[in-house]
């Protein structure tokens, strides 16, 4: 597999992830910026830096791994799908122990439980009994 024919499926791939997570491009506000770190004066002339903001969740990401801005486009849209998965994962997980933790709560106890704490309850009752008969 030649070297564009990778970069085009793995620009495919994204598209498809950012489909599924529903990123739409009207939703992305994209800037460029200028790096900065080591680089010299390349790095304080250019623009290469991409931060990407997902209008709807408010999710900011920003990338500067790479010297093309091209290639930061890229990994920063991968960063923001996988943080927008992540995202959602722990929603539905939290949404999950929710409804868990209500049927746990209004489930019946079990019968050994329920034959224990009427025992206990009768136990006190007649001991509370047997004082009123002293007084």
């Amino acid at each position: 597999m030649s070297r564009a024919s990778s970069t085009h499926a793995k620009h495919l791939d994204l598209e498809t992830r950012m489909r599924l997570v529903g990123i739409r491009e009207e939703d992305l506000l994209e800037d460029f910026i200028r790096g900065s770190g080591p680089g010299g004066q390349k790095i304080n002339k250019t623009s290469s830096a991409v931060q990407i903001k997902h209008l709807p969740s408010g999710i900011v990401v920003s990338c500067q791994d790479g010297r093309s801005q091209v290639h930061n486009r890229q990994l920063a849209r991968q960063l923001l799908v996988e943080k927008l998965e992540a995202l959602r994962e722990s929603q539905k997980l939290a949404k999950r122990q929710a409804i868990e933790k209500r049927r746990r709560q209004e489930r019946k106890p079990p019968r050994k439980a329920q034959e224990s704490r009427l025992q206990e309850k009768k136990h006190r009752a007649s001991r509370l009994q047997n004082r009123r008969k002293e007084d």
